[in-house]
C-alpha cells in the first residue's frame, strides 16, 4: 500500500531530519534530540558525544555562540562528564525557555518606531516650512 504525500512545507526536511514537528512539545523534541545523540543506547549522553552532535544538529544561533563546552556544562550539573536524558531534556528545556524570555525582555525595551503617519506628517509639515522660507526671484 502506497501513500502520496502532499502539502509538505519548506520546513519538512528540517523536522525530518531532527525528528521534531512543529506541534511537538520542547520535553518531547529534547527526547528526540537526545535519542539522536545517544546512538548506543546507553541512556547517558558523554561530553565527547554531545561535541560531536553540537553542530550538527544546528543547535539555535544563541547556543552555538555559548558553544558546546558552555551548553553541556550546564547540562551536567553533577561534573561527571556524562548527562542522563532526564538530565538533557529539562536542561535544555530550561535553557530553551531562558532563551525566549532574554528575546522577549530585549524586544519589550526596544524603543517604540513612529507610526508611519506621524513620520509623513512631520516631513510633508518640514517641507512646508522650508518652502516658506524660500524667496524665489525671477
Amino acid at each position: 500500500m502506497s501513500a502520496a504525500i502532499s502539502g509538505m512545507g519548506s520546513n519538512w526536511a528540517a523536522q525530518a531530519m531532527t525528528g521534531a514537528s512543529m506541534r511537538m512539545p520542547p520535553s518531547q523534541k529534547m527526547s528526540n534530540v537526545f535519542s539522536q545523540i545517544d546512538t548506543s543506547n546507553t541512556g547517558v549522553v558523554t561530553k565527547a558525544q554531545f561535541a560531536q552532535a553540537f553542530n550538527a544538529l544546528n543547535p539555535p544561533s544563541s547556543f552555538k555562540a555559548m558553544g558546546a563546552n558552555a551548553v553541556f556544562s550546564k547540562l551536567d550539573t553533577n561534573n561527571t562528564g556524562s548527562v542522563t536524558q532526564q538530565q538533557f531534556v529539562s536542561g535544555m528545556t530550561q535553557m530553551m525557555s531562558d532563551v525566549r524570555q532574554q528575546k522577549l525582555q530585549a524586544y519589550a525595551q526596544q524603543p517604540a518606531a513612529t507610526p508611519p503617519a506621524q513620520t509623513v506628517n512631520a516631513s510633508t509639515d518640514g517641507l512646508s516650512r522650508l518652502g516658506a522660507n524660500i524667496n524665489v526671484s525671477a
